[in-house]
């Protein structure tokens, strides 16, 4: 298993000016319930999640017909989901993408207390201490 690196200045330039990251933070909460209209749910989940060494293009092509394509990258950069296909990104252009993401987008304290703690904070409070 390779290590993720950080992706490099000019990669989060260019994804500054992505058209699915653009549409992403416009979709952003717009609409809740895109999970039950994605592309993805007539198709087997093992797809969006090819092995390291398989193509994603499968996924990215059916990613790029979906109707909910940017609400998916948003809630995939949102929570900083880092391997398989969201919103018709690969995990690599997601990471120069969150670089952006996390300069553009404010948390929304009001978010914050309604749903609490990250989910990941959330989980780890679950993990008994050693």
């Amino acid at each position: 298993m390779t290590r993720a690196r950080m992706p490099r200045p000019h990669e989060v330039a260019a994804a500054r000016r992505d058209p699915r990251l653009l549409r992403a933070l416009r979709e952003r909460r717009h609409d809740e319930a895109w999970r039950t209209r994605g592309t993805c749910q007539s198709v087997d989940p093992e797809t969006f999640f090819p092995a390291p060494n398989e193509p994603a293009d499968a996924a990215v092509a059916l990613c790029r017909s979906c109707d909910v394509q940017g609400s998916c990258l948003a809630w995939a950069l949102e929570v900083g989901d880092c391997h398989g296909v969201w919103g018709g990104t690969t995990p690599r252009e997601r990471r120069a993408m969150l670089v952006a993401w996390r300069g553009e987008v404010q948390p929304d304290p009001d978010a914050l207390d309604e749903a609490g703690p990250p989910v990941r904070d959330r989980l780890l409070t679950l993990v008994p201490a050693r």
